[in-house]
């Protein structure tokens, strides 16, 4: 069944400019659909006109009918008083309803009215209000908000203090709770952090409905998408598979039209020149002919030339750096009244580390980058700097001193010395072109400032680079250009980040910010989440112990025995399941291009991973009998 119909669609902001230009496409019930394209493509608004919030110029939506459809970027405007909690209980808007006339049938019947027609529809209003989850409201809302990360302390906020990251999240929520029928969700990622994702992405695949989504968190988009629609000059291109199929399809058909495209061109210019002879001979005969050729020229002209988006050309600085021990954090603290962000902290940095800070939103991991840059002092503790160490800090909130100054001029003031050719040259790099470099800093886009600021920083002479949130905002493309930067560049690198494609591909050494604690890893990102997993398995496992009273080796009856017996084949099982969902994995990247294929081994992982959340649960249970 069809549930969205989009056909002809056509947008314009500005006369002459259509950032939809006839767009088309149909999405089924129960797809998982990837909405992409770069920033400024339309979207977004194409998200608004699907809702109603805008009117397209031309074409046509059709929304299948009696069909709930919700948006995250909608962010509603609440009553004064509503606190978060309240919020969240919006999304009950229809057991509410039920519940008042069920207390009015109830009031009803307390004042003597036995009818027949008052019990019957009082029966009809109590099965429905069961069967939408009535009772169970306060259970769902739990559940919820403890999956993003939203607070008892959170929940009892008022709705308007939060932030506009905090009120996302929590809209966020009330969408999951409303139950929708389709869920368009609109860089859902944006500000949450990895619990909150990976909560998100589970919830998103065992979604019974249909989902459209636009992110630019490739792994969020690899785990929960089957499709992509690519918004493209206002036009939509499709690709049967998840990113992963989609980045390497693309590529695919780039250099397919590229040969097509230049073949053509090269019987182009040999029929020209032959057809250049004939008219130079000047005889009737050989000017038919050649008109004939020329003729044929015309209709050869199909291809047009393929564009591929410009990348950034420029590096960072490197300043060449003398000794091992880069930075050294001795016994550091901050806290805020009796807040304790982190207390503690003794660890050092040695040249050429990657670290990855992580950690859920407001633990204090910006403060600590903050602290380090001087931006802000420590409760407690110092930092030592290597003689040589020179640095250069991207913060999450860009800011700059003159944001009405233009960007040549931007680039001009910071860097005393340079001549306007030069600014030009270096935002060119960094694909600022044309009357764009004459805008003023303030009119940027969020994406588009840390980019300049990229753009100033990799100018310096640098050889430890900091990060927080360095892609935020940014779509693939403009992430893409930061990772090649970053692959480059050959010095230390501290950063914050919840792209998990960014951590798995640049951190050797994961620094984890929990409970006031920085736990240090020195392994890679995909190691550290292996251990993670461990760790929970083990915790699980575990009976509470009594504190202060040593455990006694368990003997156990023969039962217990037997689960021991059976706990070393599952746990043998799981590791095969394991090694074999790893290899199919490797299997999967290795046959993007392939469709066919790549659906037969997507559906075997698929098998597998359901095998061995079977085998996790039964590892559980006999875990549980084991301890006795």
């Amino acid at each position: 069944m069809i549930e969205i119909s989009v056909n002809g669609l056509k947008k314009s902001f500005e006369i002459g400019s259509n950032i939809l230009d006839g767009l088309t496409f149909q999405v089924e019930t129960g797809e998982r659909v990837g909405l992409l394209g770069r920033n400024g493509a339309g979207k977004s608004t194409l998200f608004r006109i699907l809702t109603g919030e805008l009117e397209a110029d031309e074409g046509d939506v059709v929304i299948a009918k009696n069909r709930r459809l919700g948006l995250i970027s909608q962010i509603p405007v609440y009553p004064g008083g509503y606190t978060v909690d309240d919020v969240l209980h919006t999304a009950f808007a229809r057991h509410q309803k039920l519940a008042v006339e069920m207390e009015r049938l109830t009031a009803a019947m307390a004042g003597g009215d036995s009818s027949e027609q008052t019990l019957k529809r009082y029966g009809e209003l109590a099965a429905k209000f069961e069967g939408i989850g009535g009772y169970d409201t306060d259970t769902a809302v739990g559940k919820v908000a403890n999956g993003l990360s939203i607070s008892k302390e959170m929940r009892a906020q008022l709705f308007d203090s939060l932030s506009g990251g905090e009120k996302t999240r929590v809209n966020l929520g009330r969408l999951i709770l409303e139950d929708t029928d389709i869920l368009l969700l609109d860089e859902p990622t944006n500000h949450l952090d990895l619990h909150a994702v990976e909560w998100l992405e589970d919830y998103v695949r065992h979604f019974k409905g249909t989902v459209v989504v636009i992110s630019h968190d490739r792994y969020f988009l690899d785990r929960t998408i089957n499709r992509v629609i690519e918004v493209c000059g206002g036009k939509a291109e499709f690709y049967p598979g998840n990113y992963s199929f989609y980045a390497i399809e693309k590529e695919r058909r780039y250099l397919e039209k590229l040969r097509r495209y230049q073949k053509e061109q090269a019987e182009i210019q040999r029929l020209t020149e032959t057809a250049t002879k004939m008219h130079e001979h000047g005889t009737e005969l050989l000017h038919k002919r050649a008109f004939s050729i020329e003729r044929r020229i015309e209709r050869i002209r199909q291809t047009e030339k393929p564009v591929k988006a410009r990348t950034m050309t420029n590096r960072f600085g490197e300043k060449e750096f003398f000794g091992d021990e880069v930075m050294h954090i001795k016994d550091m603290s901050k806290a805020y009244g009796e807040r304790i962000l982190f207390g503690g902290v003794d660890l050092r940095v040695e040249g050429g580390e990657r670290i990855a800070l992580i950690g859920d939103n407001g633990t204090g991991k910006s403060t600590l980058l903050k602290i380090l840059m001087n931006e802000e002092q420590a409760g407690r503790g110092s930092v030592k700097y290597g003689p040589t160490v020179r640095t250069a800090y991207l913060p999450q909130i860009i800011h700059f001193d003159n944001p009405h100054r233009n960007l040549v001029d931007t680039m001009l003031y910071a860097k005393r010395g340079m001549d306007v050719q030069t600014a030009r040259n270096r935002l060119g790099a960094f694909n600022f072109r044309g009357e764009d470099v004459f805008k003023p800093v303030s009119v940027l886009s969020g994406g588009e400032q840390s980019r300049l600021r990229l753009c100033m920083l990799m100018d310096e002479e640098i050889n430890l680079l900091v990060l927080d949130e360095p892609t935020n905002h940014l779509d693939i493309d403009s992430r893409e250009w930061i990772e090649e930067a970053v692959e480059a560049y050959e010095g230390t690198l501290l950063f914050v980040s919840h792209d998990r494609y960014f951590i798995n591909r640049f951190a050797t050494r994961v620094w984890e910010l929990e409970n006031g604690v920085i736990t240090d890893y020195p392994v890679p990102f995909g190691r550290y989440r292996e251990i993670k997993e461990r760790e929970k398995l083990l915790a699980n496992s575990q009976p509470q112990q009594k504190i202060g009273k040593k455990a006694d080796k368990p003997k156990g009856n023969k039962l217990q025995q037997t689960a021991r017996k059976q706990l070393a084949i599952c746990e043998r099982d799981m590791e095969k399941l394991e090694a074999s969902i790893k290899a199919l994995e490797a299997d999967l990247e290795a046959n993007a291009c392939d469709y066919e294929k790549y659906s037969v081994l997507y559906a075997q992982k698929e098998a597998l991973d359901a095998q061995l959340a079977e085998l996790m649960e039964h590892w559980e249970r006999l875990a549980e009998e084991a301890e006795g």
